[in-house]
């Protein structure tokens, strides 16, 4: 695949982030360990004695079923699985606050932009000297490693394990558009034109919701159009959270919102979006490869009337894609069995039977490499009409910019753009005002971590 070509270039710019990282950790001497860069497993990472119970929070529907495999045929280390919301929607400050409190669970699911923060604030556990743990790294698809290891080649420890990724494609609903004559929207041009098509066709119906807690998808958007959040020149930071690639992305949905053309009363994974997809008012959702199964398991009745396309782009003719999440299982700081805890992380996301689950049940994009030729997704799929979505994706991931930089303290930069959008979908700022505040607050969020921050 062509991200794995691409590699490289992710590589480049994670091995300086990381550098700078552990610079400033040190500096500040903040962190669960000696060097306040996360905890360290002890220098052999020694398994445990006796029978172990590993707790692990995830938000992947259907991760029971494959902790279950894992339980069955594992009768000496067993996992106890708390299912929580998604990261930003609540599960990173309950990680937060438990990391705090010394009562963190085990394992425990982390988004790439996210795992950095992580790292910073002291709450991982280099597993890089666990059993098997740095043998695995040929399995995984390279960037997605490079992302857990920090691109320093496994020399400055490894703090999770790859489990997926998140190109994003427009899911939308072929029936409705054949309805009122319209095909998938090549561009986003043609994108709002149908917004106003099917807004004006039915009362209550939009093309699409623009949520409020979602600040990750608004940023797989600005991904799109190579608007990356952060910039590294040395051991210096810029910030371009506002620029003018991301203004051009804020500037056309706050248009879409000004002319009422979206949903903004509704939530992403809400019980309300999912009665709106049921009831055909939000007919398409533009979302990473792992959001199929989220439609198929809370849109039934709607079942093979989806179909998906490749996401609209600024320009005719281009090829771009966004990238909405991906996950890793990180072990947790301050885990009494992190030789226990890097196995089952290590076989949940690189056994086939584990894989297969994972995609059948939580709609996965794997990463590692196996599973991206698992016949699941070489398949049609009948909810969308027997369309072979999974090509889509696959096309998509080649298309996704792995030049993109997070910034090491993401999660803060995705509190300020989801309190910013609360205002501006609520008519007292706008999009634009978001990303100026919220660079500004990044800024200051570098700052305070010690790093070093140019203009």
């Amino acid at each position: 695949m062509a991200v794995h070509k691409r590699g490289s270039i992710v590589r480049r710019g994670l091995i300086g982030g990381i550098a700078l990282t552990l610079t400033a950790l040190t500096a500040c001497g903040g962190g669960g360990s000696e060097d306040g860069a996360g905890s360290a497993a002890g220098a052999a990472c020694e398994p445990s004695s006796g029978k172990v119970t590993l707790d692990y929070w995830s938000w992947v529907p259907g991760m029971q079923k494959a902790v279950d495999v894992w339980n069955g045929e594992n009768p000496d280390i067993q996992v106890t699985l708390k299912t929580t919301p998604s990261g930003n929607a609540g599960t990173y400050q309950n990680l937060s606050n438990a990391l705090k409190a010394d009562k963190a669970p085990d394992l425990g699911q982390i988004e790439y932009d996210s795992l950095a923060s992580f790292r910073l604030k002291g709450g991982l556990t280099d597993i890089a000297k666990c059993a098997g743990v740095t043998e695995a790294q040929p399995k995984f698809v390279d960037w997605t490693w490079s992302q857990v290891d920090f691109g320093a080649d496994g020399k400055d420890g490894v703090w999770a394990v790859p489990q997926d990724t998140g190109p994003m494609a427009l899911f939308y609903r072929k029936d409705i558009f054949d309805e009122l004559g319209l095909t998938a929207p090549t561009t986003w041009e043609e994108y709002a034109a149908d917004a106003r098509k099917i807004k004006a066709a039915k009362k209550g119906q939009y093309i699409t919701h623009f949520s409020q807690t979602d600040p990750n998808w608004f940023t797989g958007l600005l991904w799109q159009n190579k608007a990356t959040m952060f910039e590294r020149d040395g051991e210096n930071w810029k910030v371009s959270v506002d620029r003018p690639e991301s203004r051009q992305v804020a500037d056309y949905w706050q248009k879409l919102i000004d002319e009422k053309l979206v949903a903004t009363d509704l939530q992403g994974f809400s019980p309300a979006l999912y009665k709106a997809w049921n009831e055909d008012e939000i007919v398409t959702w533009i979302s990473a490869a792992w959001g199929y199964s989220t439609i198929r398991d809370n849109a039934k009745s709607t079942a093979g009337k989806w179909a998906v396309a490749p996401m609209p782009q600024w320009e005719k003719g281009q090829k771009q894609a966004g990238n909405w999440g991906g996950s890793t299982t990180a072990v947790l700081a301050g885990s009494k069995h992190p030789a226990e805890a890097a196995k089952f992380a290590l076989w949940l996301n690189s056994d086939a039977k584990a894989l297969e689950i994972l995609n059948r049940e939580g709609g996965l994009y794997p990463a590692a490499k196996d599973g991206l030729t698992m016949p699941a997704l070489q398949q049609p799929v009948d909810f969308y009409g027997k369309q072979k979505i999974f090509d889509v994706f696959a096309e998509a991931s080649a298309d996704v910019d792995t030049e993109f930089t997070w910034g090491p303290t993401m999660t803060d930069t995705y509190r300020f753009l989801s309190d910013g959008t609360a205002k501006a979908t609520g008519g007292g700022s706008t999009l634009g005002n978001v990303l100026k505040d919220a660079d500004t607050q990044s800024a200051d969020s570098l700052r305070k971590q010690s790093l070093k921050v140019t203009d």
